[in-house]
């Protein structure tokens, strides 16, 4: 995650029922690792540059003026900029008490501890560290 720059929007304005982030990927940055929530909706819409939706169905290329959702348990899905400029999105996402993250490709889990808050463990339990 070093090539992405997050700018919590909904925060500044003391939102607490969903999060509003202002979300640049440099050239070869993602997003997230490649997760999905158990109980939180997101969203995203595209407003600069082309990235790649990586799903565990497959990838789709994006652009300016499109936009995808991921309701809760659903696909697993993350976004990575495979090209020479940045990109630029709006994310937003629920904050359901109780959300855990799942990821099928690391030996990661993730459970929200207070909202936007969340403690991140190895997927037997134990802490990293």
């Amino acid at each position: 995650m070093l090539k992405r720059e997050k700018r919590p929007l909904g925060d500044h304005f003391g939102l607490t029922n969903f999060g509003v982030n202002l979300t640049k990927l440099f050239p070869g940055g993602e997003s997230a690792l490649l997760h999905r929530h158990s109980k939180q909706d997101e969203f995203i819409y595209i407003l600069e540059g082309r990235p790649t939706l990586v799903t565990d169905e497959g990838d789709i290329d994006l652009e300016p003026g499109m936009c995808a959702g991921f309701p809760a348990a659903g696909r697993a899905h993350h976004l990575i900029n495979r090209t020479a400029a940045d990109v630029v999105y709006i994310e937003i996402g629920d904050r359901s008490p109780g959300d855990e993250d799942s990821y099928p490709a690391d030996d990661i889990q993730a459970k929200m501890a207070a909202p936007g808050r969340w403690i991140f463990t190895r997927k037997d339990g134990t802490p990293y560290g």
